[in-house]
């Protein structure tokens, strides 16, 4: 029986893959990659920067991101919404997310936000829903300086997530 088929299992199929494209983006935003490893396939692909970097296979995904997120001075923020879930079957699936995303990058004293909209393909092996293929095309992205009295007042990974506005100055 496919979702289809069956309204229950069809609403389940789409709450499923809301949730696992909600857990990539958090597992980005706290650098949680063995939870990120979870969410895709071994041979997940990906496409990140419009096309700029094609990845092919879950550990050259988990290394790019690694690479341009890794550091404890790169705070992220990755917002998906307004989901448009298509059911190919059983266990396929694709979707379209937009995205709006902002980098603070401490150490280059930059920002970068920017809006997307994701390409996504899922399948469902062993009855959970995986990632095979994930990645966007910017709708814009703009890149400032951060003015050099901008205090950072909270981090996941600085001040364990504990707001310091009003509170002690390091």
């Amino acid at each position: 029986m496919s979702p289809s088929d069956d309204p229950i299992a069809t609403l389940v199929a789409l709450e499923e893959i809301r949730r696992l494209k909600h857990a990539y983006a958090r597992c980005l935003d706290t650098k949680d990659w063995d939870g990120l490893a979870d969410l895709l396939l071994p041979e997940a692909t990906a496409s990140y920067g419009g096309g700029t970097h094609q990845l092919s296979g879950r550990d050259a995904v988990l290394g790019f991101l690694r690479d341009a997120l890794g550091r404890t001075g790169v705070l992220t923020v990755h917002v998906v919404g307004q989901a448009e879930i298509e059911l190919d079957g059983p266990d396929e699936a694709r979707a379209t997310w937009r995205l709006t995303d902002e980098v603070i990058d401490l150490d280059h004293g930059i920002r970068v936000r920017g809006a997307s909209f994701y390409d996504d393909r899922y399948r469902r092996v062993d009855g959970r829903w995986r990632i095979a293929h994930t990645g966007y095309r910017r709708l814009f992205e703009e890149l400032v300086p951060r003015p050099p009295d901008t205090r950072l007042t909270a981090s996941w990974w600085h001040t364990d997530g504990r707001s310091r506005l009003g509170g002690p100055r390091p």
